[in-house]
């Protein structure tokens, strides 16, 4: 199981020094969540500071770039990381797409499926010259060798998708090369839809589920005394009253024992209490939805939850002052190790 660490696209002027912290504090990865900032470029400057780190979007918003425009910012890092790069893609949800970027939101699930074929037919155009891809949603079937970035001396970038429902999970696992699990992805929630989901996906394509990388953020709660574990318990738990005002995630509270969970966030969302939001998340929901644990018995933690099922483990809030975040690597080094 490889570790990564999770961040926030940085001002570009500090990239690769995170990249270089990343890669000596022992971390696998590292991945970018677009915001505010582009994903791509920091992921470009990160490859060229840190050579030995494996790079990911997770995830960068699929459609407001056309799948060639998204193919060729992948083919190019992956060519600069020598083939150490993921590309993983999510369609954000309506509001963002239509109102802030501008783009088409329709048919959201079978447009992302389409747009994950179209940039691998992208990738063999690349290498062939040929480009013929016609699906319902994108039509691609002009290529000159003038606007090709040509071949790389590297594998095709692997192309993960953000899946939460069924029919996106098993859409991973008939086109995709890894899911990205929502982080509020307990381990409830991977045994009832991620891993059978997947699988079944893969078995309708003719593949291995084997062959379909489970990637899976982490929320821990880490400290060697309760006082040192109450203030990262506090950010988790308003991170979490963040996510869970989604209605399209009100199913995995739901399931895990926590039935109205999303409908009480909202209540406080709209009447713009944000303090009110995080009391919804009580100590029983911290217990199901993050990893509390010692420096020390960490490492254990996350590999008896994780372990039989994620092949990427992303550390979601790692990121801190110096100290803390090489004790992160550490146990990053060590559990990628075993």
């Amino acid at each position: 199981m490889h570790v990564d660490v999770m961040t926030l696209p940085q001002h570009l002027g500090k990239a690769g020094e995170l990249a270089r912290n990343t890669q000596a504090a022992g971390f696998s990865g590292l991945l970018f969540t677009e915001a505010g900032r582009t994903a791509y470029l920091n992921a470009a400057i990160a490859s060229q500071a840190a050579p030995d780190l494996e790079l990911s979007t997770g995830v960068a918003v699929a459609f407001p770039r056309s799948p060639f425009v998204t193919a060729a910012a992948a083919w190019e890092l992956q060519e600069a990381t020598a083939g150490k790069f993921r590309l993983g893609l999510g369609t954000q949800v309506r509001t963002h797409v239509v109102r802030r970027y501008g783009a088409t939101f329709d048919h959201p699930g079978p447009r992302l499926r389409d747009y994950v074929l179209a940039v691998k037919a992208c990738f063999a155009a690349f290498r062939t010259g040929a480009l013929d891809h016609h699906g319902p949603f994108y039509d691609l079937d002009f290529i000159t060798a003038q606007w090709s970035p040509g071949a790389i001396d590297a594998p095709d970038p692997k192309v993960d998708i953000a899946a939460v429902n069924p029919w996106m999970l098993r859409m991973a696992g008939e086109v995709a090369d890894g899911v990205h699990v929502h982080p509020l992805g307990e381990p409830g929630y991977l045994a009832r839809h991620v891993v059978p989901k997947v699988a079944e996906g893969a078995g309708r394509a003719g593949r291995s589920a084997s062959d379909i990388a489970i990637i899976v953020p982490a929320m821990t709660i880490v400290g060697d005394s309760d006082e040192e574990r109450h203030q990262e318990r506090e950010l988790v738990r308003a991170s979490l009253s963040f996510y869970g005002s989604t209605p399209n995630y009100a199913f995995i509270w739901d399931e895990a024992g926590f039935e109205g969970t999303t409908a009480r966030i909202r209540e406080k969302q709209k009447a713009g209490d944000f303090a009110g939001m995080a009391a919804q998340i009580t100590d029983e929901h911290l217990a199901a939805f993050t990893t509390e644990a010692t420096w020390d018995g960490l490492g254990d933690r996350l590999i008896d939850k994780y372990g039989k099922v994620a092949t990427r483990l992303v550390l979601y809030n790692a990121l801190g002052d110096r100290e803390r975040f090489e004790r992160y690597g550490q146990i990053a080094r060590g559990i990628s190790g075993r």
